[in-house]
């Protein structure tokens, strides 16, 4: 009994929710809640329900046996197509449980992947979506072709579907590598493309799936980014420039949106996508207020950010949504627990005044007050300040000049060369060069 879309071609299965939270579980206010999402955003028809606790899950079903005893009766009620875990399966469990129930099974991870099929656009997150989802097919290929007879004729080799298997198993194994390939290519060029953007200041956004960056991107800078509430709808970044009050022009970055557990594939398959969070000067962590879980978000996002290399990162907690806040006492409660965090609305544009002026100063903290000292000829050194930071002042000797400026922290190893001298303002010592000259461009290179 399946229920057809009026505007898609594809089937909306039936789905009945599954999760064993075990001790170490989180979100276990309302466990189902995320998964609901993510179901619904996969364009199923929730039909039921399920939950267990216990302290660790079966070995070969996952849930308890009197739980899939339970589950079975729940799935023939309500017609269901489709079992939906909030958990990762391995393929012994996922095999076992279609065996008991009859009808598919799929886990948290592989329903994350069908979501990320489906929502990416570029050809680069298509490739990202592919090498992920092969990745974790590939050892449970095996299950694909148990409706094929077995002759027995050795072991690993036991009739056509056994062979059928070996060949796909390659066929696969030659994607990925393919696959892997061209990632490293379009990594390579979106670092040249990042770097190539140090002349400006880059700020970018991190966060929660669903929190509201895409709202905020486009409330700051007009970018016409898709805006949808649904779970991952951004899976391509999109870097526009941010006119940053009483400062100037800044780049402004939006990302794939973290969720909890993230599957470890994803990431390494978007690591070319997350090259602009891993290069840029600032952090905006968007966390969504109203959601009653924000504060397990928050931490899931930064465990994300740990295991992506980029926690130490300066990052500013940007508290969206507080005009959807559902009682003052969970704002106040979420403000308590994190006082430097910067409430705001993107969707109402409330509190970006406050938003800019922070941004302004953490990019300020960047920044170093120099006296550099050079010869009165060195004109591409001049250059290159007055490109790169602010002058402040200029005093001229007969053969010397003294420039006061203030530079971000990142060029100051370009600008000593032999005759010149560096002298930091605050007292905190310069980073002695290396090669620097050769990275001093020429006049016109700055021009």
């Amino acid at each position: 009994m399946k229920e057809h879309d009026r505007f898609e071609s594809v089937v909306r299965e039936r789905a009945v929710l599954v999760r064993v939270v075990t001790s170490e579980g989180s979100f276990v206010d309302d466990p189902l809640e995320e998964l609901r999402g993510l179901a619904t955003t996969a364009g199923t028809v929730i039909v039921g329900q399920l939950t267990q606790r216990r302290p660790v899950p079966d070995c070969t079903t996952y849930l308890g046996h009197g739980k899939v005893a339970e589950l079975k009766q729940l799935v023939e009620s309500v017609e269901a197509d489709v079992v939906i875990l909030d958990n990762d399966l391995n393929p012994a469990q996922t095999r076992n449980l279609e065996k008991e129930l009859q009808v598919k099974v799929i886990d948290r991870t592989e329903l994350i992947l069908d979501i990320f099929a489906s929502n990416a656009r570029t050809h680069e997150a298509r490739l990202s979506v592919e090498l992920a989802q092969l990745e974790y097919s590939l050892p449970r290929l095996k299950r694909l072709w148990t409706h094929l007879s077995r002759i027995k004729a050795g072991v690993g080799m036991r009739g056509p579907g056994e062979k059928q298997l070996e060949v796909d198993r390659r066929l696969v194994e030659k994607r990925i590598t393919d696959l892997r390939g061209e990632l490293r290519a379009i990594e390579a060029r979106r670092e040249r493309q990042v770097a190539a953007r140090n002349d400006h200041m880059t700020v970018s956004l991190v966060g929660y799936t669903n929190a509201g960056k895409s709202t905020l991107m486009n409330a700051l800078t007009q970018a016409g980014v898709l805006v949808a509430d649904k779970l991952f709808a951004t899976l391509d970044t999109r870097t526009r420039r941010w006119q940053l009050p009483n400062w100037g022009p800044v780049l402004l970055s939006d990302t794939v949106g973290f969720i909890r557990d993230l599957p470890h594939r994803l990431i390494a398959s978007f690591k070319a996508t997350l090259e602009e969070s891993r290069q840029a000067d600032l952090l905006l962590h968007v966390a969504d207020a109203s959601n009653p879980a924000v504060c397990d978000q928050i931490g899931a996002v930064y465990k994300v950010l740990q295991e992506i290399g980029i926690q130490e990162k300066d990052t500013l907690l940007v508290l969206n949504k507080i005009d959807q806040l559902p009682s003052p006492s969970h704002g106040n409660a979420v403000l308590n627990r994190y006082p430097g965090a910067i409430p705001i609305s993107a969707k109402r544009q409330l509190g970006f005044d406050a938003l800019a002026y922070r941004v302004s100063d953490a990019l300020s903290r960047t920044f170093r007050d120099i006296d550099v000292e050079t010869g009165v000829e060195n004109g591409r050194l001049m250059a290159y300040l007055a490109a790169h930071g602010e002058v402040m002042s200029k005093r001229f000797g007969e053969q010397r000049v003294i420039i006061h400026c203030r530079i971000p922290q990142k060029y100051l190893g370009r600008i000593a060369e032999p005759g010149t001298i560096v002298r930091a303002r605050d007292g905190v010592a310069v980073p002695p060069p290396a090669d620097v000259a050769a990275n001093i461009p020429a006049m016109e290179d700055v021009a």
